[in-house]
């Protein structure tokens, strides 16, 4: 998934935001328990695809010398080994078909949950959740432009990968989110 693991929080708000916006849906124990709810289903779902990188790095480390040999790209090599085993898994590599699963499984556990209540067609609260999760991904990379550019434009200078470049990333991050309604 496109996602890092501190995002996760934010498209799980971004969910919450959209369903508590849409007409038809209403939430018996609060926004804030289907937030919640949704970030786990979202967090499993990366910890899986955490699994299977971490397979795939000890499969390209166990045959390094042959890698090496052979003067293999390793990217390349990482991400077809990792689109061979990805099924075994339970990941899905196409992101939109991947958006799409995710959404099925955050439905159902707020379903199951008791955490949402509609009387339409479940298709139409799992096209928001959808397009929740689309929305983000496309304004991801636009947004980390923008922080990117803030912080180069700050007077103080932030070593990219430091603590502190790290919480001013944080908090631009979140305004821009803010901006966009997302949080």
């Amino acid at each position: 998934m496109r996602l890092k693991a501190k995002q996760t929080g934010y498209v799980a708000a971004k969910i919450g935001i959209d369903l508590a916006n849409a007409s038809f849906v209403s939430m018996p124990k609060g926004k804030d328990a289907v937030v919640q709810a949704c970030k786990e289903v979202i967090d499993a779902n990366l910890e899986k695809e955490k699994k299977l990188d971490a397979k795939v790095e000890e499969m390209l480390e166990a045959n390094y010398d042959e890698i090496e040999i052979q003067q293999v790209k390793e990217r390349e090599l990482f991400f077809m080994i990792k689109k061979r085993l990805a099924p075994e898994y339970g990941i899905i590599m196409n992101y939109e078909d991947r958006y799409n699963d995710v959404s099925h499984t955050i439905l159902d556990e707020l379903y199951e949950n008791y955490l949402l209540e509609y009387e339409v067609n479940e298709n139409q609260v799992r096209n928001i959740i959808f397009k929740a999760f689309k929305a983000f991904s496309d304004a991801y990379d636009k947004m980390d432009d923008i922080v990117y550019e803030k912080i180069q434009k700050m007077e103080k200078e932030y070593v990219p990968g430091s603590v502190e470049y790290e919480l001013v990333y944080d908090r631009l991050y979140e305004e821009e989110l803010r901006k966009r309604g997302m949080l």
